[in-house]
């Protein structure tokens, strides 16, 4: 039996039935088109699904939809604004952070979250805070350089 549920995605309010056990990473790709993020191992170790929701970096596929029922949720595709890249996107751009880019919006999302706990992390907090995703292309160098790029252009007001 479906269930309505009203959440808030990239500044639009959407309001759906749901059957109970769907994914929130699949309502996101298959119900509102946000393909961005993507689907990896469906049981939250690759974090390839990373979302910001109400605030907190999290793995869609370990959400049910019918669970973030209220909730403000950001995709990779609500990042960039007024087609300007955020200093996240421009940094993993800049310095090389993704290879074959199926890992890149988790990251980025991972790393947003990171960067809104914690400004100015050190490196160990910010190989700490992307523990949970998972690259097999860049060996996670590119990627730390990344994220004190964007953290950095992030404290000059960069976004």
């Amino acid at each position: 039996m479906a269930e309505q549920v009203t959440i808030t995605v990239n500044g639009t309010t959407y309001r759906k039935e749901v059957e109970p056990r769907l994914l929130l990473v699949h309502f996101l790709r298959d119900v509102l088109g946000l393909t961005g993020t993507n689907i990896g191992c469906e049981t939250s170790l690759c974090g390839a699904c990373t979302i910001i929701m109400d605030g907190v970096a999290v793995k869609s596929c370990t959400q049910f939809t019918v669970q973030v029922d209220g909730s403000n949720i950001m995709t990779i595709e609500g990042l960039a604004q007024n087609g300007q890249l955020h200093p996240i996107q421009e940094g993993f751009w800049e310095k090389h952070g993704l290879q074959c880019g199926y890992c890149t919006p988790g990251m980025i999302m991972a790393s947003y979250g990171l960067l809104q706990a914690t400004p100015n992390p050190t490196e160990e907090e910010i190989r700490h805070g992307l523990e949970g995703n998972l690259c097999r292309c860049t060996g996670y160098h590119n990627i730390v350089k990344a994220v004190q790029y964007a953290a950095e252009k992030m404290q000059q007001g960069g976004a």
